[in-house]
Formats: structure tokens, C-alpha cells, sequence
């Protein structure tokens, strides 16, 4: 047990730095963290994240950007307001080329695809040439926090401890866990505006 929840604190404690500053390798070692994770706790007997559609999205990810390790530098991590005036739910969009995205999806074992694909293909955000990943993280550290909290993995540590604090926050006033990602704008096509943000940027 203490091997998953030194891991869990760590997913923890990266997800933190990813909010507060994200750049590539705070990604990179947060979806690093999240498969190691969900290795230790199926080593524990625990059980594991493949219940959860969000987790088979980002280790699908995280194995091509691990096994391709130049493929990384194609990602952009971009602040909306930096962008024409949009809305969204995070202060930041972690775009990544479609055809990554694609290519990505296509590795995932059929057993996790065949029904799921489409699910799990919702659980990003589409926009022509680039995809957003980043409502995919909040939404998995969410359900992260609600099955290791299930299982009974008491974790510790401020970045965990602010996580909670901000979950039963939400229970107690009615608000949702869960974000939706929608992105919207007044400077014409989301789709243009994020696909022009992604080939302007030098990450």
C-alpha cells in the first residue's frame, strides 16, 4: 500500500504544478505519474483506472509520446488569455495535432475500443486540427480522487488536502465535479481561433 499512495501523492502534487504552471514536462511527468499509478495499484490488487474513460485517453497519449519521445515538442500549452476573447472552464488549453490524437486512439487495445471508441473519443475536446486535452485531465484527477478515496487509499500531502477541500466544496454548495471543456468566442470559428493559436506558438 505505501507504494500507491507515495505514487497517488505524487499524481497529486504534479497535477498541481500543471495548473499552476504547465509547460511540457509538467505534462509529461503528470501522465508519466498516472500510468505509474494505475500500475502500482494493479499491483497492490487494488484494482485499476480502466473503468474510467478519461485514464484510457491519456495512456493511450502518454504511451505514444513515450515511446516517440520527439513527438512531445508537437504539443502546445497556450494561457486563453493570450487568445481573442473565448470562454472555457481552465486558464490554460494543452492542444495536440489531430492526427496524433488518431493515432493515439488507434493503439488502444480492442477490448477498451470496440463500444467505448466514441466514449472515449468525448471525453476530448475536438477542434479541426488540434484536439484539447486538458478538460480530459481535470475530469480523470476527479474521478482519480473518487476511486482511490473509494478504495480507501488515504493520501496526504497540501496538494491533496487542497484537491479534497475544493471536492467537498463542491458537494456542499450543489456545484458539479466534472467540467465540459465547451470552448466559445465572439472572434469567429473556435476552431480557426485554436488551430491559428497552435501554429503561432513556439512551446
Amino acid at each position: 500500500m505505501k507504494t500507491v499512495i507515495s505514487a497517488g501523492e505524487r499524481v497529486f502534487r504534479l497535477y498541481h504544478l500543471h495548473c499552476l504552471s504547465p509547460n511540457l514536462d509538467t505534462l509529461f511527468n503528470l501522465l508519466n505519474a498516472i500510468h505509474s499509478l494505475n500500475d502500482k495499484l494493479d499491483n497492490e490488487k487494488i484494482g485499476d483506472f480502466f473503468s474510467i474513460h478519461e485514464f484510457i485517453a491519456l495512456k493511450a497519449l502518454r504511451n505514444i509520446f513515450h515511446h516517440q519521445e520527439e513527438l512531445v515538442n508537437e504539443l502546445r500549452i497556450i494561457p486563453v488569455e493570450s487568445l481573442p476573447p473565448i470562454s472555457t472552464d481552465l486558464l490554460y488549453l494543452c492542444l495536440v495535432p489531430t492526427n496524433l490524437v488518431e493515432e493515439a486512439i488507434a493503439t488502444i487495445p480492442n477490448k477498451y475500443r470496440a463500444d467505448e471508441e466514441l466514449v472515449i473519443r468525448e471525453v476530448l475536446g475536438w477542434y479541426g486540427d488540434v484536439v484539447n486535452i486538458n478538460p480530459c485531465i481535470f475530469n480523470f484527477m476527479v474521478k482519480a480522487y473518487e476511486y482511490m478515496d473509494s478504495k480507501g487509499v488515504d493520501l496526504a500531502g497540501d496538494e491533496y488536502f487542497e484537491f479534497a477541500a475544493s471536492y467537498h466544496f463542491e458537494v456542499e454548495n450543489g456545484h458539479s465535479h466534472y467540467i465540459t471543456g465547451a470552448i466559445s468566442c465572439h472572434a469567429g470559428s473556435v476552431k480557426e481561433v485554436l488551430e491559428k493559436a497552435f501554429t503561432s506558438v513556439t512551446q
